[in-house]
């Protein structure tokens, strides 16, 4: 990583703002129904505190569209960090103005004060110039460790960086932009990239510039059937973008191109309703009756995919290849789940349903890394940058 770290920071006695990612979700009651993102940022806020730094967190909430909304206050995720921390965290009423001034001046040495939604500021998303000095006031140094937000260009992620005079990456920052970076850069070969979800057009970037350079590419979920129908297979009511047809036949010649085997399902589950109770069956793809859709990779795609993956030095993986959310069509993404961790290949999984079948296959601690960020990460695969990254001092 060529990008300042915490580590690198004399923090004793300072002020240091951290962008974290606290956009959790809430339950009914108003609490917090899953702490993943507060539990990723606990390394970075501990070793801020075990460094004598005065720690100031940030966040958004939701998409309170720049109004104070009380429903998406971060004050529960003031109460979770507690707990997490096993020390008390103060709840700011703002993120700015002279109250929140007067709070971050008065914060001893090793103490939490947590601000208010930045997002209840409609010049947070708008990355104003005046908003930004507003937050560099409060602070001494800045770390960003909200890799999930550091695809947006907003004053608490990129804007204010440079009134502050400089900033650096935490410790999920720096391992996300380490594993990935890696991945782009020096995998471990042969280097195998899994791609699922609905819709070729949410990937098209991360396609063309994985294909450069992945050994092969396992294509399956909803996507592969624009890549059979661009082969002049016929799909059924399979999920077809018929506008991206052309593209996807793009996207096959570039891989062809390249030598890169871009590999899509040869079977699949098919059924007539997306329901749970509905009649489904295993055919071979082409054989598809025209009120039929697919919805899951068949047994002997998963066996092909599996042997692929077996010899991977590096597999990538970022969506499900079947229709998770209902049981019975969760199969295939589950196998995946379970052949990616299964041999000793460097492991990387993003993507809300990738993540929650590693979890649900009892596979996640076999994984190397799992990625906080969806948008960002893609981004990051697809070879943008980053502003969140881009604002951060360079190391040299």
């Amino acid at each position: 990583m060529d990008k300042l770290s915490i580590r690198d920071l004399d923090l004793d006695g300072r002020r240091l703002f951290i962008r974290a990612d606290f956009n959790v979700p809430l339950d009914d009651s108003g609490r917090v129904a899953d702490a993943t993102r507060i539990q990723a940022s606990l390394p970075t806020i501990g070793y801020a505190l075990s460094r004598g730094a005065r720690v100031l967190l940030a966040s958004h909430l939701g998409r309170p569209r720049g109004r104070v909304d009380p429903g998406l206050s971060l004050k529960p995720v003031a109460g979770a960090l507690e707990d997490a921390i096993g020390k008390p965290v103060k709840m700011a009423g703002d993120c700015v103005g002279e109250a929140v001034q007067r709070q971050c001046a008065e914060l001893g040495t090793g103490q939490v004060l947590l601000l208010e939604n930045l997002r209840f500021h409609p010049e947070e998303e708008a990355n104003r110039e005046s908003f930004c000095r507003r937050l560099a006031r409060l602070c001494d140094c800045y770390v960003n460790d909200a890799f999930g937000a550091a695809h947006r260009a907003h004053a608490s992620t990129a804007g204010m960086v440079r009134f502050v005079g400089g900033g650096a990456a935490g410790l999920l920052m720096e391992r996300e932009l380490s594993y990935l970076g890696k991945a782009l850069e020096h995998p471990d070969r042969p280097f195998v990239a899994v791609l699922g979800g609905a819709k070729v057009s949410d990937k098209i970037e991360v396609i063309e510039n994985l294909v450069q350079r992945v050994d092969g590419m396992l294509v399956g979920g909803g996507m592969a059937y624009t890549f059979l129908r661009a082969l002049g297979v016929e799909v059924g009511r399979s999920l077809v973008e018929e506008d991206k047809i052309p593209l996807a036949r793009g996207l096959l010649r570039k891989a062809e191109q390249a030598g890169v085997p871009l590999v899509l399902p040869v079977d699949h589950v098919v059924t007539r309703e997306l329901e749970p109770g509905a009649p489904s069956r295993v055919i071979s793809i082409g054989e598809i009756g025209p009120e039929w859709m697919g919805v899951d990779i068949g047994p002997e795609t998963r066996s092909r995919f599996r042997k692929i993956l077996s010899t991977a030095g590096t597999i990538l993986w970022n969506g499900p290849v079947g229709v998770f959310e209902i049981d019975r069509f969760a199969g295939g993404t589950l196998s995946l789940a379970q052949a990616a961790a299964a041999g000793a290949a460097t492991t990387i999984v993003g993507g809300g349903d990738s993540i929650a079948a590693v979890r649900r296959a009892g596979v996640a601690e076999r994984i190397t890394h799992i990625s906080t960020g969806g948008g960002a990460s893609l981004e990051f695969l697809s070879g943008r940058k980053l502003p969140g990254v881009e604002s951060l001092s360079d190391r040299a």
